[in-house]
C-alpha cells in the first residue's frame, strides 16, 4: 500500500497508524461516557501490544495485557456497576482510595522498574515502569469512573511523548499528544456530568 511505503519511509508504519486511530477514537468516547470506548480499546491495545514488543519497551508491552483485561472489566461496569446493577457514574476519587493507589503505585513502579531494568535491550526502564504503573492506576479509575483519572492520564500523557519522541516513534507521541488534549477535555465533561448528578 502506498499510504504504508509512506509512513515506513518516514519512521512509522500501518500497524502504528492503526493503533493511533482506535486509540484516539477509543478515548474520545471514553470523554463522552460512551459504552463503545471500550471495544474500540480492546483493538487498540492488541495492536499496541506488538508495536511495543517490536520497540523494545517491554513494561508497555505487558501493559496492554492488563489493558485489555482492564477494557473488559471496565465494559461491565460501566453498564452494570452502578447500585443494583445499574450504569455506573462518574464520582470523586475518596482519600482513602488516593492513598491505597499512592501505596500500590510505589511498589509496582520500584517492582516493575527492577524487573525492567534487567531485562536486555530494554528501554528506559524507570521511566518505562513509571509510565506503565501511573497507566495501571489511571486505567482502573477510570473502570470506576473515577473523575481524577483524566488528571493522571494528563501527567502520565506529558511523559509519555517525552518518551515517544526519545524512542523515534512519532506518530505514538503525536498520539499521546492528542491524549492529552482529550484527558483534559474528559476531565471537563466528566465534571460537568458530576455537578449534574449532584444538582
Amino acid at each position: 500500500m502506498p499510504l504504508c511505503a509512506w509512513l515506513l519511509a518516514h519512521g512509522s508504519s500501518c500497524l502504528e497508524a492503526v493503533a493511533v486511530l482506535f486509540g484516539i477514537v477509543s478515548v474520545y468516547l471514553s470523554t463522552r461516557e460512551n459504552i463503545w470506548s471500550w471495544p474500540t480499546a480492546i483493538v487498540n491495545v492488541s495492536l499496541f501490544f506488538v508495536l511495543f514488543y517490536k520497540s523494545g519497551l517491554y513494561s508497555d508491552t505487558g501493559l496492554q495485557v492488563v489493558y485489555f483485561a482492564l477494557s473488559v472489566y471496565g465494559w461491565y461496569e460501566w453498564l452494570y456497576g452502578g447500585t443494583g446493577h445499574t450504569e455506573l457514574r462518574v464520582s470523586r476519587t475518596t482519600p482513602r482510595t488516593w492513598a491505597i493507589l499512592a501505596g500500590v503505585g510505589a511498589v509496582a513502579w520500584a517492582v516493575f522498574g527492577s524487573i525492567a531494568a534487567r531485562l536486555p535491550g530494554t528501554a528506559l526502564p524507570w521511566v518505562d515502569a513509571a509510565t506503565t504503573t501511573g497507566s495501571l492506576l489511571a486505567q482502573w479509575m477510570m473502570t470506576r469512573k473515577l473523575l481524577e483519572n483524566w488528571a493522571v492520564w494528563i501527567a502520565v500523557d506529558v511523559v509519555y511523548v517525552a518518551m515517544f519522541i526519545y524512542k523515534g516513534l512519532y506518530l505514538t507521541a503525536v498520539n499521546y499528544a492528542v491524549y492529552f488534549a482529550l484527558a483534559v477535555l474528559g476531565y471537563v465533561a466528566w465534571k460537568r456530568s458530576l455537578a449534574a448528578q449532584l444538582a
